[in-house]
């Protein structure tokens, strides 16, 4: 009867279980020294985090040569034929072995380097959060206490969730913190009705051209068009909710003349202030 292997650097190991996760650290001509050969694949998920050195990935005549950041996701059933790189000295690199959650599904959906194998490298400010991630991973997974396994899963989750959020953050840049104080700046001076461009570029330290043009860009809008969208909007929220009369409601979002404040309301919405106010009693 073959003996159990218990080691799961070494071949042979069952990976009966939700989560196995650890460092394999190969040398040139050490122990672990070898390829790692399955050509059916596995049951579960791996994720393979190279941290020194150079790995060589081959899949049916193709290869990759992953190096540190890199990560790659291994699904079930795709081929796993890797080691170090014979150019290298060391391969280096931390693996989970998973079996997801049902929910996760979208998360595991990686573009590809070949065939059904995952990539995906964040860039240098982030590499080390996901590297710590990756560590905290291990040190749980490999943990004898009660809920060790439980933890390991929890923070696996944070790393495919926090892949997904830099993904999401490429397809939606986070907001410029300049037209996000200017955006501010407005909304802090709806009732100034001698408002200008100029003001506001000035507060956020950009020539009226640059603001306009990076306010456009950001917002699809532009910044007199956005002001009128917010002076609508407040004087909404004060025509519904308070019994402020209208002239004071126009002059509250900038408007001196009645008149044409209710022009411009009527313009916007389709209704008087009046109209609009008996609509929400």
């Amino acid at each position: 009867m073959a003996e159990t292997q218990n080691d799961p650097l070494l071949p042979g190991y069952s990976f009966n279980a939700h989560l196995v996760a650890g460092l394999t650290p190969i040398e040139a001509n050490g122990y672990l020294d070898f390829f790692i050969d399955r050509p059916l694949g596995m049951k579960g998920y791996i994720l393979n985090l190279t941290i020194r050195g150079e790995g060589i990935i081959n899949n049916n005549g193709e290869q990759f040569v992953c190096r540190p950041g890199d990560i790659l996701l291994f699904p079930p059933g795709e081929i796993h034929h890797y080691g170090r790189h014979p150019d290298a000295s060391e391969w280096y690199h931390q693996w989970v072995y998973f079996r997801p959650r049902a929910y996760w599904q979208e998360w595991l959906t990686w573009p590809t380097i070949f065939a059904q194998t995952g990539f995906f490298r964040p860039d240098e400010a982030r590499q080390p959060h996901f590297s710590e991630l990756f560590g905290q991973i291990i040190s749980a997974g490999q943990g004898e206490g009660r809920y060790s396994e439980l933890l390991a899963i929890n923070l696996l989750e944070q790393l495919l969730l926090r892949r997904m959020a830099v993904i999401n953050e490429s397809l939606h840049p986070p907001m410029d913190s300049r037209v996000r104080d200017a955006c501010q700046y407005i909304s802090d001076h709806l009732a100034d009705s001698h408002f200008d461009i100029a003001s506001v570029a000035q507060h956020v330290c950009l020539s009226p051209s640059r603001l306009s043009h990076l306010f456009r860009q950001q917002l699809g809008i532009s910044v007199l068009s956005w002001r009128e969208d917010q002076r609508i909007s407040q004087a909404k929220l004060l025509l519904s909710t308070t019994r402020m009369p209208i002239a004071t409601v126009g002059r509250n979002v900038g408007f001196d003349d009645q008149l044409y404040f209710s022009r411009v309301f009527k313009k916007c919405t389709g209704a008087s202030p009046s109209e609009f106010r008996a609509g929400c009693e």
